[in-house]
């Protein structure tokens, strides 16, 4: 995400913030039950097979300052203490890999605020400052080490260009020489951009290191004339843009201006602002319908969008998490699985090939502890995920019941079988599910919401010894009724559910 803050730029992105579970949950009575037939389910969207992506900042890559975690200290609101210096990550890191490659295959997007203004020193000595117009260095090994990570987790490489003063000319047109060099490079180490964008947030111009009065026609400019340069270069490189973060109408203009250029429609979301930087959110809002629809409407703010400007381009969300700058105290905790699963969920639905979580492995919204590499709720759910659910995604028919949603996708590698996503957001309320078919259940659930830990069917799930990852298994449970108690989230798989779709 980004980097530097500026008070009237903040105010351009939704306010907002989220919860952790309440630590005691006081049931009421079942709702009135409702009844699947999932050989009935008909087929809505195909999704990308590495559709669960996620992000490892260039700024980690190449160490300096990023989010700071709370637990080391972060400041809020205006505090200088939002911000620590880090060194580069080790993507050589044997625990990081097996975690990384056990959500393959995926896509590793390396870009953000920091990659518009870092430069790429193609040479055997880099220098020891970052070059007059840019802020940050990029190594030959720190990005081979990227491209060797890259392989060995399946994961083909996303990313984006400096745009910053030391990469344009003396009138102040950008210059390709820094993303051809970049190319270059990582054609002959054999590495992977499978797509890139031309610059991160183009309409946060003023944070993204851009030049002064960086505006919708000269962004317009700069992405044409990228835009020929790689399909001259690169043609093998799919074409993202425009990846903005707002819905107003800067994002709106740098769209109309890049649209036809695309090959792929992208965009940023976050539903607010963590209280590093000024978010008013509390514990209690984590699990609300309201904060979970938020991903929603951005969303159609870019269908709209695409299908006015750039009509049948997919749509990928290159950049998202619990809120900006590093997350809340509790995107580490379950309460934001929530989010994140019916984030997924959603999307899928609505067709968004490819969803990429803001981080793998920095600050708070980290999938993984950024100074352990352990795992955190929201890795599990990603696991899960990728396990359970396929490409093929379906109508489970429920909708209008607030605080329960229920997402259904053809099973992953498995024929003639069906996973439900089952969302009880409801902090009270337990709810009934009748199906005519047994089932595999997976459930989440947290005893201490604001520990950080999470059980599957009521064991805490932790790394074995060597990092092993534990078997994710499922409880049996026969045809009809489900209960589902409050503030859980259910995987169901039913083998044999006779629909057409999943054969």
């Amino acid at each position: 995400m980004r980097n530097h803050q500026p008070a009237g730029s903040l105010r351009r992105l939704t306010r907002i913030a989220i919860p952790a579970i309440a630590a005691l949950v006081c049931t009421k009575a079942i709702t009135a039950e409702l009844t699947l037939d999932v050989a009935a389910m008909r087929r809505v969207a195909t999704i990308d097979l590495r559709f669960e992506s996620y992000n490892i900042e260039m700024v980690e890559v190449t160490g300096g300052r990023f989010w700071k975690p709370y637990a080391a200290g972060a400041g809020t609101g205006a505090s200088s203490e939002r911000f620590a210096a880090r060194a580069p990550i080790d993507l050589r890191d044997g625990r990081l890999r097996k975690l990384a490659a056990a959500l393959a295959p995926a896509f590793l997007r390396v870009s953000g605020t920091w990659a518009n203004s870092t430069f790429f020193a193609d040479s055997d000595a880099p220098p020891s400052a970052p070059p007059a117009g840019f802020s940050g260095v990029l190594t030959r090994q720190q990005w081979l080490d990227v491209i060797d990570f890259s392989h060995a987790v399946d994961a083909p490489i996303v990313t984006s260009f400096a745009i910053s003063a030391g990469a344009r000319d003396a009138a102040g047109q950008w210059s390709s020489e820094q993303a051809r060099q970049l190319l270059s490079f990582t054609r002959s180490a054999d590495g992977h951009i499978a797509a890139a964008e031309f610059m991160n947030e183009p309409d946060l111009p003023a944070i993204g290191g851009a030049p002064d009065h960086y505006d919708a026609a000269a962004y317009g400019r700069d992405f044409a004339a990228f835009r020929a340069f790689m399909k001259d270069t690169a043609s093998d490189v799919t074409i993202l843009g425009p990846g903005t973060i707002g819905t107003g109408a800067d994002a709106r203009a740098r769209f109309a201006v890049s649209a036809a250029g695309v090959d792929v429609v992208s965009y940023h979301h976050y539903g607010a602002l963590s209280a590093r930087c000024g978010g008013d959110r509390t514990a209690r809002q984590a699990l609300s319908d309201e904060w979970l629809a938020r991903t929603g409407r951005t969303f159609a703010v870019y269908k709209a969008l695409r299908d006015r400007l750039a009509p049948g381009k997919p749509i990928w969300l290159t950049e998202t998490a619990e809120t900006a700058c590093g997350g809340n105290r509790w995107a580490a905790t379950l309460a934001d699985t929530f989010r994140y699963l019916d984030q997924l969920g959603r999307l899928a639905k609505a067709g968004v090939q490819v969803v990429m979580h803001n981080t793998l492995a920095a600050s708070d919204y980290g999938l993984l502890d950024e100074r352990t590499h352990l795992p955190r709720p929201n890795y599990w759910a990603a696991l899960l995920w990728r396990r359970l659910m396929g490409t093929t995604v379906l109508d489970a028919g429920i909708s209008g019941h607030p605080g329960f949603h229920v997402y259904a996708h053809c099973a992953r590698d498995k024929s003639d079988a069906i996973t439900l996503l089952v969302i009880n957001n409801d902090r009270r309320t337990q709810r009934k599910l009748t199906l005519a078919a047994a089932a595999q259940r997976y459930t989440l659930a947290s005893a201490k919401p604001a520990d950080g830990t999470v059980q599957l069917n009521g064991s805490t799930l932790a790394l074995g010894a060597s990092d092993q990852i534990p078997a994710l298994t499922g409880d049996a449970v026969a045809a009809g009724a489900i209960v589902f108690a409050p503030a859980t989230i259910t995987f169901l798989t039913i083998a044999n559910a006779g629909n057409a779709n999943c054969r």
